[in-house]
Parts: structure tokens; C-alpha cells; sequence
């Protein structure tokens, strides 16, 4: 799906956001139409997200979890022996990628595969030095104000004309 609207000019003034508008113009997505594995997108606080996935059928050892910077990819390959002759297969055992962009600073903190339902804990956690900090203004007695500042001077200036 594509928009109707011109990202030209925010990307004639913008730098490093890339990404972002092509994820816009292409209506959020990052690939192809994904639709499997179903997942669910929680946020069980500010900063605190959880991305529940079900795969139902695959065992730990056929799913990898693969997080890079901003980007976090969860796939399946099912290792199919050919022991079993099926009258009906109704549970998918297709392979399968999802991908998920992460924001700035969100971390995975782990995982975990109960009942046929993969758990991925994301946490977004700002390093101290770009947190916001209050800066304490030095109110010392050798400063000058401005105004007394401006005194001197006009009593330098007299004093030098006379």
C-alpha cells in the first residue's frame, strides 16, 4: 500500500530518517504481506513491551530469534522427518520469518515457548547520558550581573574622557 503523500520536502531537511519514511510510504511494512505466524503486541508498562507469537507445532530448536540494531527477526524452519502419513494437515508447518522494527533503544531481554506460544520481553532503556538532566546555574558571589557590568564601564568611560 502505497500514500498519496510527498515526503520530499521533510526528506530535502531531515537526515538519518530514512528509514522512517520509507516505512511510511510503504504503509508499515517491511517486506512482503505477512501474515504467519499470528502475533500479539503488548505493553505491560512505559517502557515494557511483550510480542507473543503463536507457533503452534514447532519445537525450540526450529525457532531463531535474531535481534539487530533497530531490527528484530523471529523465524521458523520445521524439520520435517516423514514418519507420520496425514489423512488432514490443518496445523501450518511452513517456515516462516517475521520481522519487527524496533525503536530507538528497545532491548531484548529474553524468551520464552509454552504452550505453542512464543514470548519475546522488550524493554526500552535510555543510556543516562541522553536522559534528560537539570543543569544547576552557578550563583556565586564573584560573578558580576549585567547591570553592574554596564556601571563600571560608563564610570571607566567617564573617567577616561575627563
Amino acid at each position: 500500500m502505497r500514500t498519496n503523500f510527498d515526503f520530499a520536502p521533510f526528506r530535502r531537511s531531515t537526515v538519518g530518517f530514512d528509514r522512517l519514511f520509507e516505512m511510511l510510504e510503504n504503509g508499515g511494512t517491511t517486506g512482503g504481506a505477512e501474515s504467519f505466524p499470528p502475533f500479539n503486541l503488548e505493553q505491560d508498562g512505559p517502557d515494557h513491551y511483550r510480542i507473543t507469537l503463536a507457533v503452534a507445532g514447532f519445537r525450540q530448536e526450529e525457532i531463531d530469534i535474531t535481534a539487530q540494531q533497530n531490527l528484530l527477526v523471529v523465524s521458523g524452519r520445521k524439520q520435517d522427518n516423514g514418519e507420520r502419513h496425514y489423512v488432514h494437515r490443518g496445523i501450518a508447518t511452513r517456515s516462516f520469518e517475521r520481522r519487527f522494527v524496533l525503536g530507538d533503544y528497545v532491548q531484548v531481554k529474553g524468551a520464552d515457548l509454552r504452550d505453542g506460544l512464543l514470548s519475546i520481553e522488550l524493554a526500552r532503556e535510555i543510556p543516562e547520558a541522553m536522559k534528560p538532566r537539570k543543569i544547576a546555574i552557578d550563583g556565586g558571589t564573584a560573578q558580576v550581573s549585567i547591570g553592574e557590568q554596564r556601571a563600571q564601564n560608563e564610570n571607566n568611560d567617564q573617567q577616561a574622557a575627563a
